[in-house]
């Protein structure tokens, strides 16, 4: 695609928006990459190498054909980076990934950005710069994706995207809330091909987690406590969020200083910093609720031993109840209908109720099914 001359102010624009396009069919391949490394790592304990860089221009450019808008399929290939985005395309396709079906929707992304640009010349306020991942949580439900996303040695080059991307008046939650959609698409599509039947059954952690500590929240099915970094990034927390979480507690006990340091440390902390950032992001006060702790302290009675974990459920019983109307911390129980619940992937976007007999394919449990990022139903 020819510059635009000085002075052509609507080529000049026309330019910026096939760019800002392309830059969102980059952030979405970045993605499905990410998507197809972590299902690779998790099953084979090594990524596959990508194809060489020369066969797989050729091979890619076969691909795009008619697949992309010529406009953007011009700049794409035009780009410095085509040949690595060609290894990662073809690398898709090898992994049992149709690009018929994947290009056409990216393209549609793609055509969809480019249009938004064209017609937004003013710039949308940002949210904030450093709040990716918070707006990641916010948009995109615990599971695969996500977590390839976070885990990925490519991240911060996506957070920068995005941020560039939001720069230019492109809508990013609308992005990702699609990238998720063919996320799932390359998790689903790779996971057939490496498991050749194999379904793994939901993690001990999330089993003996259903109940009071999760009930509407959203976690992944592969839930790793014993990993206190991997459990924090699964639910998408960053390392500064969870102790800022920690503190918000300990304001709210200053005279049970030594019994929220046993409460922070435990194996279950990484739900309860989940619990604080979901009330945070729907606006409610989470300090009022934790005052309940200090106005009702029946949890501190009972074997010294035992005073982390019952400061641990009195809080999960403080957040999940009006400030004011908790009772008193009950003893953790599990829904035995969501352990029964296994799966090998997150589900479809929109996921439909199970009744009766059980579904053809794997489900996680009705309170973790991945969807829209409002919340589901509680589960009992």
């Amino acid at each position: 695609m020819a510059t635009p001359a000085q002075g052509e102010p609507f080529a000049e624009s026309a330019g910026e928006a096939v760019q800002t396009a392309v830059m969102s069919v980059r952030l979405v391949m970045a993605i499905a990459d990410a998507v197809r490394r972590h299902q690779q790592r998790q099953r084979r304990g090594a990524e596959e190498e990508l194809p060489a860089a020369e066969q797989a221009k050729e091979d890619a450019n076969a691909e795009l054909k008619d697949l992309l808008p010529a406009d953007i399929s011009v700049a794409l290939t035009a780009g410095a980076d085509w040949p690595l985005l060609a290894q990662q395309l073809m690398a898709l396709k090898r992994a049992g990934v149709d690009l018929e079906q994947l290009l056409p929707r990216v393209g549609e992304i793609a055509v969809t950005v480019r249009d938004q640009v064209a017609a937004n010349e003013a710039r949308v306020a940002q949210e904030g710069t450093g709040e990716w991942e918070r707006m990641l949580r916010e948009t995109l439900p615990a599971g695969p994706v996500r977590e390839a996303i976070l885990s990925s040695p490519t991240w911060p080059d996506i957070a920068a995207t995005m941020a560039r991307l939001d720069e230019r008046g492109v809508d990013v939650r609308r992005i990702l809330a699609s990238a998720h959609d063919e996320g799932l698409g390359v998790d689903q599509a790779v996971a057939k091909v490496l498991a050749a039947g194999e379904a793994p059954t939901t993690s001990r952690d999330a089993l003996l987690s259903y109940g009071p500590l999760t009930e509407e929240l959203d976690i992944p099915p592969d839930l790793d406590l014993t990993d206190r970094a991997r459990a924090l990034r699964q639910l998408s927390i960053s390392p500064q969020e969870s102790a800022r979480y920690a503190q918000i507690l300990k304001d709210a006990l200053p005279d049970h200083v030594r019994e929220t340091v046993l409460a922070v440390p435990a194996k279950h902390w990484p739900l309860i910093a989940a619990r604080m950032a979901k009330m945070e992001s729907e606006g409610k006060p989470v300090s009022e609720h934790l005052a309940g702790l200090a106005k009702d302290t029946s949890w501190v009675q009972g074997p010294p031993s035992q005073i982390g974990t019952r400061l641990f459920q009195a809080t999960t019983q403080v957040l999940r109840h009006a400030p004011g109307e908790a009772p008193a911390a009950a003893r953790q129980t599990v829904s035995t209908a969501a352990a029964r619940s296994q799966s090998s992937t997150m589900g479809p976007t929109r996921a439909q109720p199970v009744k009766g007999t059980a579904p053809a394919e794997p489900g996680v449990a009705a309170h973790r099914q991945t969807g829209p990022a409002a919340r589901q139903g509680k589960a009992k």
